[in-house]
């Protein structure tokens, strides 16, 4: 268990401790869940939706939440999977696109791949034309030249394992 603010480097946190926090992210979760589902309330549909100021500040850190996704810790990347579905729901579809594109080119295993697959059939139940945005993302993303060699090459395979 990496060291944190939270207990000292050694120690570890008691089974019961883990167990509430995981409670308290759950229905954290929850509630940005209804948060970004519910956004428009009855009798607002001719009212902007409302915002949701913690998803506005994630939205520039899209690829970071990946790359913590990524890392399959514990129970943690379950909840940051999560978070990465609401966060793509709420946002621009640019985000949802943006979140595929990472997780295709920085999955290296297979386990890691099937969190691209699992988020998209999460979000392709409520974007539209998902797949062809997110083929366009990464072909823009390749013309730009914005890859380097080896991410290009992971992303190749990855697109060759998924299809």
């Amino acid at each position: 268990m990496p060291a944190s603010v939270i207990t000292p480097p050694g120690s570890s946190l008691h089974d019961g401790v883990r167990e509430a926090c995981d409670r308290v992210i759950q229905l954290l979760l929850l509630n940005l869940q209804k948060l970004v589902y519910n956004r428009n309330g009855p009798g607002l549909a001719d009212s902007p939706p409302r915002p949701v100021p913690f998803l506005d500040a994630l939205k520039p850190h899209v690829r970071d939440l990946c790359v913590e996704t990524l890392r399959l810790e514990r129970k943690r990347f379950l909840w940051q999977h999560q978070l990465l579905g609401l966060l793509a729901v709420y946002s621009p579809p640019h985000c949802a696109t943006d979140a595929l594109f990472f997780l295709l080119t920085l999955a290296r295993t297979q386990e890691e791949l099937a969190l691209a697959t699992q988020l998209y059939a999460v979000l392709s139940s409520c974007l539209l034309d998902l797949l062809p945005a997110t083929v366009k993302t990464c072909v823009c993303q390749i013309h730009a030249g914005r890859l380097p060699e080896p991410q290009m090459v992971q992303l190749f395979r990855n697109l060759a394992l998924v299809v």
